[in-house]
């Protein structure tokens, strides 16, 4: 059966064409065209191969990601690789490892926070892995409150060194990635103290490791904190625990673009001011909310694939029903579907407001940063979170056989779920979003204009008093009574909140009190910038046959899904009628059987390869069970018929009861 598809009758259903739809899911015709190559080049390298993983001890596991990582390197070098073609080649090994938090977290915060004399001591080592770094910030006892970090970093005049030192267990350093085995440095967290006097946190390089032996240096403590969720997953990164003894670092380790200490101990604020230090952040919550992407429409075409080969119940001439087919598979598998496509776009839009932030930045323009920042923490955490679930889902969508490791869908599930809290807890987050809504409303007494995602804040009068327009199930196909909706629900939330608020007299107690409410209206304004950023990648070109027909058939489901899922909202604050949701409702279903004959051709749009995937479940040719079959010999239990313990522990056991049986 090799090198049939199974899935061809499916593909010619498609009204639309896979290949335009393909670049519109890449970004640009480059994109996709560097990606493609990419993902190809792994999956055609056994050196890459990674079926076997979930058989490996974690020695074995944590070493195969050391030889991948140094194999990816070489290729990078040899094929003399660009930053972004490397960055894709590290990206489809998906495999946690260190070298993700080397370029990733390292290389990045060096830039940020270096001054150029520093920068060019520390970046050619860091480019060229002569160094490895990690990020070490959270500790044991504090992740998301930064501020209450307890490592210290104390300057001693008399040598002009800055001595770091863990006072105590729960100021340890607790999960960076790479730290646990391999990094050499480590940019560490810290509080800076000068003459008994506290500056807060922040942030120094500090070598850890001898680049001699890789010993690790005296005064400091280093182990790998163990075992993490999944079977290989996340075993792959060394998370790591460091313990640091008064151990003395030259005084120019500070990271000083932004405050230096002078060497008679004067603590210093530089001229560049320190909102620049957000531009990493929404570089990383971008990168974020990309994977977010990524990882769905993993979890997503595997689903959507399966559902196509699957058959259960419903019988007709001797064939049952593909469960694709099942209403109640659409309406949990379409939504997700949809979900994908839209953080997608929501994910390149973020490309553009970092590209934008940065140069106001550049030109002292700090307007914009606060909902800058507001919006990138909403995002990373409504994105992340409907991921998780979602992945969970789709894993449930593909029944029994989803639960095994073959199928992909737990590996997968246990490498992303970590994203719900690291980079800001998820509600942590939405918190921050919230008092970012509240201020917002506040500030319009005074006239101040509200800008960016919360432009709509500016017509609040008009939203509180505006009814929807939806007369017929049709009408909700119309994307501007599809916002104004969105627009409404979250403005009326926040208002809503913001005069409870107002009632309590001490303001912080007030906020802790209604923080579950904080946090609705918070995901209600994070949803309406999913919807809007989706309507405005509709109203720009979009080539290709019924490439946007099929793309409005995505946002209508995404958007309508959200409704329903939210109805309490949308009813509570009067935003829509009874009636209204009940037609959403009916056509929510009209839309899940549009999209039915589209399914396969819109998962085969992410282009993921058959290696990416890691699915036997999800594969192009949809050649499922002999496959499943063989797989289950390759487990190192069915290395032999009589299992280990046999002798010891079965025989016995099945003598005894003979003896027995004779009493």
């Amino acid at each position: 059966m090799e090198g049939v598809d199974h899935l061809a009758h499916e593909r010619n259903m498609a009204q639309f064409d896979v290949n335009d739809m393909k670049i519109v899911w890449a970004g640009s015709p480059q994109a996709f065209e560097v990606s493609h190559r990419m993902s190809r080049l792994v999956a055609n390298d056994p050196a890459f191969r990674k079926d076997n993983s979930v058989h490996l001890t974690r020695k074995e596991l944590f070493k195969n990601s050391l030889r991948k990582a140094a194999y990816a390197w070489k290729r990078i070098i040899e094929l003399k690789l660009s930053e972004e073609e490397a960055g894709r080649l590290r990206f489809f090994v998906d495999e946690p490892a260190y070298t993700d938090v080397h370029w990733g977290m390292f290389v990045p915060f060096l830039k940020a926070q270096g001054t150029e004399e520093q920068l060019q001591k520390w970046l050619p080592l860091a480019y060229k892995m002569q160094i490895i770094g990690c990020y070490a910030q959270t500790e044991l006892g504090h992740g998301s409150n930064v501020q209450g970090l307890e490592t210290t970093a104390t300057f001693d005049p008399k040598t002009d060194e800055f001595v770091i030192h863990s006072p105590t267990l729960t100021s340890s350093k607790w999960w960076p990635g790479g730290l646990g085995k391999v990094s050499t440095h480590a940019i560490v967290f810290a509080r800076l103290i000068i003459d008994g006097r506290d500056y807060g946190v922040h942030g120094f390089i500090v070598q850890i490791r001898s680049l001699d032996d890789h010993s690790v240096l005296p005064g400091i403590t280093i182990g790998d904190i163990g075992m993490k969720f999944g079977i290989g997953a996340y075993s792959t990164m060394d998370n790591g625990v460091m313990h640091f003894d008064h151990i003395r670092i030259l005084r120019n380790q500070l990271l000083m673009r932004f405050s230096q200490v002078t060497r008679e101990g004067k603590y210093v604020q530089s001229d560049v001011p320190r909102q620049l230090l957000y531009g990493t952040m929404v570089a990383v919550r971008k990168m974020i909310v990309v994977d977010a992407s990524n990882a769905l429409s993993r979890a997503v075409c595997i689903a959507t694939r399966y559902g196509a080969v699957r058959r259960q119940f419903g019988a007709q001439d001797g064939v049952e029903t593909q469960v694709i087919n099942y209403k109640t598979q659409q309406s949990r598998l379409f939504p997700l579907l949809a979900s994908a496509y839209a953080f997608r776009f929501v994910g390149e839009w973020l490309q553009w407001l970092y590209t934008d932030v940065t140069e106001r930045l550049a030109a002292n323009d700090f307007s914009t940063l606060p909902e800058v920042h507001a919006c990138t923490a909403g995002l990373k955490s409504i994105t992340t979170a409907a991921t998780a679930d979602g992945i969970e889902e789709c894993r449930k969508l593909c029944g029994g056989h989803g639960y095994l490791c073959s199928s992909g869908l737990p590996e997968l599930f246990a490498v992303y779920v970590p994203a719900c809290t690291y980079e800001g807890d998820n509600v942590v987050l939405l918190l921050q979003v919230a008092r970012f809504l509240v201020k917002t409303i506040s500030q319009l007494v005074s006239g101040k204009k509200p800008v960016g995602t919360t432009a709509y804040m500016g017509q609040l009068q008009h939203l509180m008093e505006s009814t929807c327009r939806v007369q017929n199930a049709e009408d909700w196909l119309n994307p501007s009574m599809v916002l104004e909706v969105f627009e409404a629900r979250s403005a009326r939330m926040s208002v809503e909140c913001t005069k409870k608020l107002s009632n309590f007299t001490n303001q912080e107690e007030g906020f802790q009190e209604l923080s579950p409410s904080f946090v609705d209206a918070a995901v209600a304004h994070c949803q309406l910038i999913v919807v809007s950023k989706f309507i405005e990648k509709l109203q720009g070109d979009i080539a290709g046959k019924g490439v946007k027909e099929q793309l409005q058939k995505l946002f209508s489901i995404y958007a309508l899904y959200t409704l329903h899922k939210h109805m309490g909202d949308f009813l509570s604050t009067s935003t829509i009628t009874p009636k209204q949701a009940s037609l959403a409702d009916d056509l929510l279903r009209s839309l899940y059987s549009q999209v039915r004959p589209n399914a396969i051709a819109l998962v085969d749009a992410f282009n993921h390869t058959d290696h990416y995937l890691g699915s036997i479940l999800g594969r192009y040719d949809g050649n499922v069970y002999p496959n499943l079959y063989d797989e289950a010999w390759k487990d190192p239990m069915n290395d032999s018929a009589v299992p280990d313990g046999y002798h010891e522990y079965i025989k016995p056991l099945l003598k005894e009861q003979v003896r027995n049986s004779r009493l």
